[in-house]
C-alpha cells in the first residue's frame, strides 16, 4: 500500500529583488532582502543569478511546506544625494 503523497499547492511565479556584489576575491555573492538568509554565490554574476533563483524557489517551497506565508518584496528606491 502506497503512502499518502501531501498535495503540493499550485506553482506561482514570485518576483522579489535580489542584490549581487561582487566580493573582494571576485566572487558574486546574491542575496534576496525580503527572504531573511536566502544568499548564494556564483564565479560570475550569471552563475551568481541562478543559484539565487534555486535558493528562492527552495524558500518558498519550505514556506509553503511548513504552511508559512510567502513575504511580500521589499520596498526599493534609489537616493540621490549631493557630496
Amino acid at each position: 500500500m502506497a503512502a499518502p503523497t501531501q498535495e503540493r499547492p499550485a506553482r506561482h511565479e514570485y518576483e522579489f529583488t535580489v542584490i549581487i556584489e561582487q566580493d573582494e576575491d571576485g566572487v558574486y555573492i546574491a542575496h534576496c532582502p525580503a527572504l531573511p538568509g536566502c544568499h548564494s554565490a556564483g564565479d560570475t554574476e550569471g552563475e551568481a543569478r541562478e543559484m539565487i533563483a534555486d535558493a528562492i524557489a527552495l524558500y518558498i517551497d519550505l514556506l509553503h511546506e511548513r504552511g508559512e506565508e510567502i513575504p511580500p518584496d521589499v520596498n526599493v528606491t534609489t537616493i540621490r544625494v549631493l557630496a
